[in-house]
């Protein structure tokens, strides 16, 4: 393991962490009869990108939400098992913490993630981009903001939500793993073409 220098380390953490929140506040729009990005089932392979933490002997975790801008980091999320700091770059220890972010591969069994690929430092990760046709302004969304905003709201704190927000006219909701079931609990709830559920583990293509 190549340990960062502490501060170095936290600076990239930071910046991952404002780039988190720069995208959460965007405003939004709507894609009416738009194909969905396909959720991951249980068991399939997926890729997340987050901190991946670890506190004294405890689990390692990977956040794929917010985390608290102290030093070190605070952040929690789903346990990553098979992970192994002595053969990952870019890891930072400082307080009994140990921490980098990285690109995760693995099977989620939809409590834990498993290691099946060598971890990718996100500085070092190039991920192939994909349009998200619910972000193109073309397709806004026609929902009025006044609601949008209410249904931010609502969904804020909602358990196993990380983030949500507006963008293109729709609002977005951030989460875990979604295998489709929150996506039409909230169509049935609010109306299609609303929400845009996100799941933060995604398909390995």
């Amino acid at each position: 393991m190549t340990n960062t220098t502490p501060r170095a380390g936290f600076a990239i953490l930071a910046a991952t962490a404002c780039l988190f929140l720069a995208a959460c506040a965007g405003n939004g729009a709507d894609p009416g009869g738009i194909m969905d990005v396909p959720a991951p089932a249980i068991g399939a392979e997926v890729i997340g990108q987050g901190t991946v933490i670890q506190k004294d002997d405890g689990p390692v975790e990977i956040c794929l939400g917010p985390i608290t801008m102290i030093y070190p980091p605070s952040c929690g999320g789903p346990e990553v098992a098979a992970w192994d700091w002595d053969s990952v770059d870019g890891a930072t220890t400082e307080g009994g913490t140990t921490w980098g972010t990285y690109a995760v591969q693995g099977t989620w069994d939809g409590e834990r993630l498993t290691v099946t690929e060598p971890p990718i430092m996100l500085a070092l990760y190039d991920p192939i981009t994909v349009e998200d046709p619910y972000t193109d302004p073309a397709n806004a969304g026609t929902t009025p903001e006044a609601e949008l905003a209410r249904v931010v709201q609502e969904l804020a704190t909602r358990d196993g939500v990380l983030a949500t927000y507006l963008d293109n006219g729709y609002v977005f909701v951030e989460v875990v793993h979604d295998d489709g079931a929150l996506q039409e609990e909230l169509d049935e709830l609010y109306g299609a073409d609303v929400t845009v559920v996100r799941s933060q583990l995604r398909p390995v293509d």
